[in-house]
């Protein structure tokens, strides 16, 4: 019977942990927090999207870095195994937009629960608040770990094999403090530079701080470098204190984060009217300025934006706000158009790890099997989750990809 250590108890540790005991190995899991899945808890905004019930292929290319490093693991343990097991365990699932699958009940304790009683029934030891001080090798294999207790005291656990699931650098208050890194670093691992993704973006124009709160559905945000365009995609985004957020610009986050590491300053626009081709958008604005001549242009373009976007709108496109609708020229409505299919600002970089949902970077996975998760340089030391450099979009996309890896794990360190 192999005597497996699973370090760090999130959605891949705990994956991880379950595939190994159920594959007959006696396992331990350690985690440093006061209970399992701490980060998992806040996924969601506290509901948690487990995973996405796309198809495989529609799967990794969601996957934004290292896709097909992905295939292996998803392999081993699909979104359709996933819910079969959380279902199992008592968690019910249902499928929102967008193929996000959450618990019946919203909330996210449930699938903690779920993992809690699948280990327990398996005889998984879980050992809370206890820290993995460092890892013991000898010939290029991993022999034990000193893991700090809760009294401070070190205890050291002899292993057959230990799976590293200790996270990444986002949310740092939930214990992703980079202690992986550090540890697989003193290993001799390629550690790519890791940083925040999925993370609200700052500009460098004021008129975008001016207007938080202000959420723009059904809009394109199109990020560009010099003549490449780096993201383009439809959907729903908000302004903040900062620059901006929601859905669209956190998926941008992930596309563009290295550049902005390097000191880029990216252009970018917003497609106040993706529905509209120029030509047709043309044909409307003439018809609100022929119904509504004698008003000032602010009070037009009501039909069209939100109140509070329309003076940025205006003074993007050189127009006066009190200018009324009649004595606009043809060339001044069509530099308004362009203006309304191109609203134009400046992104110049992200927020920190603090914000970010998941970190970017990590493991180089040139290191790592694609099949069982182990390490190529220390054998009997296998990486999953959010370690690894490989990182997805909004939707469930990077949960999975931890519980796949952390599965592949657990079984390949049981070895399976």
């Amino acid at each position: 019977m192999k005597n497996v250590l699973v370090i760090g108890g999130g959605a891949s540790g705990m994956a991880a942990a379950y595939a190994a005991a159920s594959s007959g190995a006696s396992v331990t899991l350690i985690e440093k927090n006061e209970k399992l899945g701490k980060k998992v808890y806040i996924t969601g905004k506290g509901r948690c999207n487990v995973t996405n019930a796309c198809p495989k292929e529609e799967f990794i290319r969601n996957v934004v870095t290292n896709p097909r490093f992905l295939y292996g693991a998803y392999h081993r343990f699909s979104n359709e195994e996933l819910t079969a097991l959380l279902e199992s365990a008592g968690c019910r699932l249902k499928t929102e937009r967008g193929n996000r699958v959450f618990p019946v009940s919203d909330h996210a304790s449930d699938v903690i629960r779920a993992f809690e009683k699948l280990l327990s029934g398996l005889g998984v030891k879980v050992l809370l608040r206890h820290e993995l001080v460092s890892l013991e090798t000898e010939e290029g294999a991993v022999t034990g770990a000193d893991v700090r207790t809760p009294d401070g005291g070190t205890a050291f656990f002899p292993v057959d094999s230990v799976v590293l699931s200790t996270g990444g650098l986002s949310y740092p208050l939930t214990g992703s403090t980079g202690d992986g890194y550090r540890i697989l670093k003193a290993l001799g691992h390629e550690i790519v530079r890791p940083l925040p993704a999925l993370v609200p973006l700052e500009t460098l124009e004021d008129w975008t701080k001016t207007l938080p709160g202000l959420t723009l559905k059904n809009v394109t945000l199109t990020v560009r470098s010099g003549s490449k365009t780096l993201f383009s995609e439809f959907g729903e985004m908000l302004f903040t204190h900062f620059g901006v957020s929601g859905p669209i610009a956190l998926s941008a986050s992930s596309f563009i984060t290295e550049r902005l590491d390097r000191g880029e300053r990216l252009p970018a626009e917003i497609d106040l009217k993706p529905a509209l081709d120029p030509e047709t958008l043309d044909r409307r604005l003439q018809r609100e300025f022929s119904e509504n001549g004698k008003k000032q242009l602010s009070n037009v373009l009501t039909a069209l934006l939100p109140s509070s976007l329309i003076p940025a709108v205006l003074l993007s496109a050189g127009l006066d706000k009190e200018k009324t609708a009649s004595v606009v020229s043809k060339e001044e409505r069509k530099k308004l158009a362009e203006t309304l299919k191109a609203l134009p600002f400046t992104i110049v970089s992200t927020r920190g790890f603090a914000e970010a949902i998941i970190t970017k970077g990590g493991v180089s996975v040139r290191e790592v099997r694609p099949d069982t998760m182990e390490s190529k340089r220390i054998r009997g030391l296998f990486i999953a989750g959010e370690l690894l450099d490989v990182d997805a979009l909004t939707g469930g996309f990077n949960l999975q990809a931890a519980w796949s890896t952390g599965y592949a794990a657990g079984k390949g360190a049981a070895g399976q």
